[in-house]
């Protein structure tokens, strides 16, 4: 194995996250410090107060990464830091420290695409091969990805409205659950011994694209109906059927397209990757027709540095740097961070 050492750091949404990752495989320190509980209190990220959170964590957090990985930073071969996509303030505070860094220790410093870092989370602890498909599902993104090769994207589905993540937080608000909402809908729908049926949204007959505003709505008009009859509203019936509709969507299309792509492996990331519904009818089926799945392990599929490192490997090998002109582009696409 390679023995390169890259100091990463992450700050998209409203994580503060460095680590020192070595090949591109092995994780020598990985410190996240998380705004849960800050922002929890309004229902969602507020992005001016994440980047101020940053600020204030930045510092420390890397020292903590460098002090706890063994090494020291003159050790260092190279920095990486997220480019995009994610909240601009938020970004703009990794990209200072991280231009600040590889400026003062004379390294390179690597631009890296936060959805790389979701799909490399899994080299972590698996070997990817290729090509292989890639299910992200995270709070922002909801994404078909075919990587035909290492360090070449394709999407070949997006949502067209709400990510998943997304649609769980506004359900969760709507039945006055805390935020995140994830967990708890997980939760709740584990719960339930009957099921309140939801609609699916299948798109066009070929589509590989996603919506899940309609559902969202389904769910919202439920809890309205019964609020102005005065009846008594199932909330985990209805946590479930939500969640079975988000889940049938999402597998069968994964398992459609890794079934006309030939793909070696499917790869499922994001935050969302954490919910256990998801993992135990995604294991199930693809066991039933033998395609190869892996998923990081739960405390990898959050926002983290370490996941950044591994995506930021692939452009070292390849010698493909960024400037210290480099800005922060809440907006970067992931097939244009392909290797080229």
């Amino acid at each position: 194995m390679s023995n390169e050492l890259i100091l990463a750091i992450e700050t998209s949404c409203d994580e503060t996250s460095a680590a020192v990752i070595r090949g591109g495989k092995e994780i020598c320190s990985n410190i996240v410090s998380s705004q849960i509980d800050i922002h929890e209190r309004f229902g969602g990220v507020v992005p001016e107060i994440a980047s101020r959170k940053h600020v204030e964590s930045i510092t420390r957090i890397i020292e903590q990464a460098v002090q706890q990985s063994g090494y020291q930073a003159t050790d260092l071969d190279a920095i990486a830091v997220t480019e995009g996509p994610g909240l601009v303030g938020a970004l703009l505070v990794g990209n200072v420290a991280a231009k600040s860094l590889a400026m003062s220790l004379n390294i390179p410093l690597i631009a890296t695409h936060h959805i790389a870092g979701h799909i490399y989370a899994s080299q972590l602890e698996h070997d990817l091969q290729f090509p292989s498909l890639a299910i992200v599902v995270s709070g922002g993104h909801t994404e078909l990805v075919l990587l035909p090769e290492e360090g070449k994207f394709v999407i070949i589905g997006r949502t067209r409205d709400d990510a998943v993540g997304e649609a769980y937080d506004k359900v969760a608000r709507a039945l006055k659950l805390p935020y995140p909402g994830g967990p708890y809908i997980d939760r709740l729908a584990h719960e339930a011994d009957e099921v309140i049926v939801m609609p699916r949204a299948w798109l066009e007959k070929d589509s590989y694209d996603f919506s899940f505003s309609g559902l969202k709505s389904a769910v919202l008009a439920q809890i309205n109906q019964h609020r102005m009859k005065g009846l008594e509203l199932n909330e985990a019936a209805l946590a479930r059927g939500f969640q079975e509709s988000v889940i049938d969507v999402v597998v069968t299309k994964a398992l459609r397209a890794a079934k006309q792509y030939e793909v070696k492996q499917l790869v499922l990331c994001g935050g969302v990757a954490a919910n256990r519904g998801l993992r135990a009818v995604l294991q199930q089926k693809c066991e039933e027709k033998r395609i190869p799945l892996i998923i990081p392990s739960p405390g990898l599929c959050t926002d983290n540095a370490a996941m950044i490192g591994a995506a930021a490997h692939v452009k070292y090998k390849h010698e493909q740097f960024a400037g210290l002109d480099m800005k922060a582009d809440p907006g970067l696409s992931l097939e244009s961070w392909s290797i080229e």
